[in-house]
């Protein structure tokens, strides 16, 4: 009896019977075990990631409810809907499907306020996300293709949300599709006609609304996904960098591994995500097109601005100085145009490459896991804000009429000034920031070879009035020395015994790179200064 019990087959759970069965057939089981022992730095910079990972869940959430009443048509009807004031008025289908869903459809306002606020932060939280990258130069090997990735996340969420704003087809979408058709209308040679096949025919066309909303509801949320697919994928290999702490190493991280811990507090953290783009949609309104009307090419409203993060485009082409355009060839050429499209191009193309760049000029080809303290790369952090500070000026000049009117200054006055902060404004940044850089540097190099300032005042034997400095922790001493120091290249001769001139402008751009740099503290001063506290 005891024998036919113990060889009978144990009796198992429907949830472990079921983990057996997919085991069995995808053996996920060892893969769901290597990744839960992952360790997961747990600093707060470190969430902003997690915040953009977040807010595109709530868009992809809400977007689907929405795309259940929305239709994407220009064909012209007279709105017959609940809200009053436009009854009557003839729009195009795609504008009365959105006031439907706002006054018509049980809390599609909510869901449609929840969206763009969700949209906004997702795209917010990329962008500070790469500058926390940037300036603690996690970009760097292995992780420079993982950086290309998440610029392109940040381009493909900006046209996400541009094609989605424009969807309405009210009367402020309609003004930002008109600078998008003149825009590309002032490229030479190409322009007319990608307008005419963009829009369907002469602006506004009858197919553009139809076309942003494919693009808006399946080809870029496709690539978003795959490419944050592709960036988890590459954070997972790589592992994730980490602040520099005793314990840490290059290949160490320390942190809780992401199952079970990491998962449970990535799983409140979400809902805490949600619940505050839930509180903001339901207190705060946003996109209000029935204030705006259908749209209509006649009018302009004052004080239209599109969401913030396209507004570095539509302030670089206010800030261009006018008569900028003359006819060569039977052809106007619209420098005023051409101009700001060039220079964001470059901008956006050095963003790009910028890792590629910096490894090329230091000639630093090792692995880094350790996130750098950005006093400690005074140029890279120089370099981030005199960035920082070209796209904050075009931003800015895209309000320059809201600056003018609010602050009752001249519009020539409040242009001027900003077309200073973008072309002066960057060398001001980067001077000022790396001094402050360097600055801060040698204030930690003080302070580990003699201590904090305590405030007490002693009297030596000898008469002589001295401040008792108190020394650092090991912690905090290892934290402000655990820094490399860099030099510039060494340019040599090649097999011909000649240095060629991109050898000279690497060596050139490499010293610009290190220059006024601060040595951290060697061994044998800390050790001096041990023997001087002592003594």
């Amino acid at each position: 009896m005891s024998t036919a019990t113990t060889n009978a087959p144990q009796k198992r759970s429907f949830t472990a019977a079921a983990s057996v069965y997919v085991n069995e057939r995808t053996s996920i089981a060892g893969f769901v075990k290597e990744l839960g022992r992952k360790a997961f730095p747990d600093h707060w910079s470190f969430l902003l990631g997690e915040v953009a990972l977040f807010a595109f869940v709530v868009v992809l959430i809400s977007g689907t409810f929405l795309t259940f009443f929305f239709q994407a048509s220009q064909a012209e009807v007279h709105y017959d809907g609940s809200f009053v004031p436009l009854k009557g008025v003839e729009m195009s289908v795609a504008m009365a499907s959105t006031l439907d869903i706002s006054f018509d459809i049980r809390g599609g306002l909510f869901v449609r306020q929840m969206h763009h606020w969700a949209a906004l932060l997702f795209v917010a939280a990329i962008g500070l996300h790469m500058l926390r990258i940037f300036f603690t130069g996690a970009f760097r090997k292995p992780r420079e293709f993982n950086w290309v990735i998440g610029f392109t996340l940040f381009i493909l969420a900006m046209g996400e949300g541009f094609t989605g704003y424009s969807l309405p087809d009210d009367l402020l979408s309609g003004n930002g599709l008109r600078i998008i058709d003149g825009l590309i209308k002032g490229i030479p040679l190409i322009g007319t006609w990608f307008s005419f096949l963009l829009f369907g025919g002469e602006f506004p066309g009858t197919a553009i609304v139809g076309r942003l909303y494919t693009l808006h509801i399946l080809l870029l949320p496709a690539l978003v996904v795959a490419l944050i697919a592709l960036h988890l994928v590459f954070v997972v290999v790589h592992k994730h960098t980490q602040y520099a702490a005793p314990g840490k190493t290059q290949q160490n991280a320390v942190g809780p591994p992401i199952l079970p811990i990491y998962a449970a507090k990535a799983g409140g953290f979400f809902f805490i995500i949600f619940g505050i783009i839930a509180l903001i949609a339901s207190m705060f309104t946003i996109n209000p097109i029935w204030n705006y009307g259908p749209y209509d090419p006649s009018p302009v409203s004052a004080g239209t601005q599109p969401d913030w993060y396209i507004g570095f485009a539509d302030g670089a082409l206010r800030l261009i100085p006018p008569g900028w355009e003359f006819v060569w060839l039977d052809r106007t050429w619209s420098f005023n145009i051409l101009v700001p499209l060039i220079a964001i191009g470059i901008f956006i193309v050095l963003v790009v490459l910028y890792p590629f760049i910096e490894a090329w000029i230091t000639g630093d080809k090792r692995e880094h896991h350790i996130a750098d303290r950005p006093r400690n790369a005074p140029t890279r952090t120089a370099i981030g804000a005199a960035g920082v500070t070209f796209y904050a000026g075009l931003w800015a000049a895209a309000s320059s009429d809201i600056l003018a009117t609010h602050f009752r200054l001249t519009m020539e006055g409040v242009i001027h000034a900003l077309q200073a902060v973008v072309i002066l404004g960057p060398f001001v940044a980067y001077f000022i920031t790396k001094r402050v850089a360097l600055a801060l540097q040698k204030k930690d190099r003080e302070i580990v070879l003699h201590g904090y300032e305590s405030g007490r005042i002693v009297k030596l034997p000898g008469g002589e009035f001295i401040e008792v400095h108190q020394p650092l922790d090991e912690y905090d001493r290892w934290r402000l020395v655990s820094f490399d120091s860099y030099a510039p290249l060494m340019i040599r001769p090649n097999a011909r015994g000649k240095i060629p001139a991109g050898q000279h402008f690497r060596a050139a751009l490499s010293r610009w790179f290190f220059e006024d740099r601060i040595a951290p503290v060697t061994k044998g001063e800390l050790e001096a200064s041990h023997g001087d506290e002592h003594h």
